[in-house]
């Protein structure tokens, strides 16, 4: 998909179901896949204690929200925000002022794009650093947390062993 960003989209409360099918059914109905790639309501799991005993349930994190992941044209910006239920995009408005896309870190932090990255060493294994400031050092791996995206190094620098807590991709494993 070229150019396609993920963006906020304002509804009125409790309207977040409605303008997502009809945004699906839009995409459907005029052929727009390509540009309009994907529609979400960002939820989280929540587990409520009862007399009952636990009681599991989702709910909507940004009440009043929508993500759209599309390419931003006329036609695209448009047809989201003449949607029923959408009263517009966050941010300046005006006739020329498009809405700003999330970043990627965002993104990642809503969980909305998950991007898989393989693994090849483990706990006790001589890893190498390849970004960030301690680029081209080595270590050994302390901690490593895959959920999370979080590998733990210790570092030796100045004679002290020191722990350095890195994203997974900024390690690779030193072949012997």
């Amino acid at each position: 998909m070229a150019n396609a960003h993920w963006y906020v989209v304002q509804t009125y409360s409790g309207y977040e179901n409605t303008v997502k099918a009809t945004i699906d059914k839009t995409i459907e109905n005029r052929h727009l896949e390509d540009m309009i790639e994907q529609v979400a309501i960002p939820m989280e799991t929540v587990t409520e204690m009862t007399d009952n005993g636990p009681k599991v349930y989702e709910r909507k994190l940004f009440p009043g929200y929508v993500l759209v992941k599309m390419v931003m044209t006329n036609e695209s910006w448009y047809i989201v925000r003449n949607i029923r239920g959408v009263s517009g995009f966050p941010g300046p408005t005006g006739p020329d002022k498009k809405p700003t896309p999330l970043t990627e870190d965002e993104v990642r932090a809503l969980g909305m794009e998950k991007h898989e990255i393989v693994v090849d060493y483990a706990v006790g294994d001589e890893v190498r650093i390849n970004d960030g400031p301690l680029t081209s050092f080595t270590g050994i791996v302390d901690m490593l947390d895959v959920e999370k995206n979080k590998v733990r190094v210790v570092v030796s620098m100045f004679g002290r062993e020191t722990p350095a807590e890195l994203e997974l991709d900024q390690v690779e494993r030193v072949d012997a």
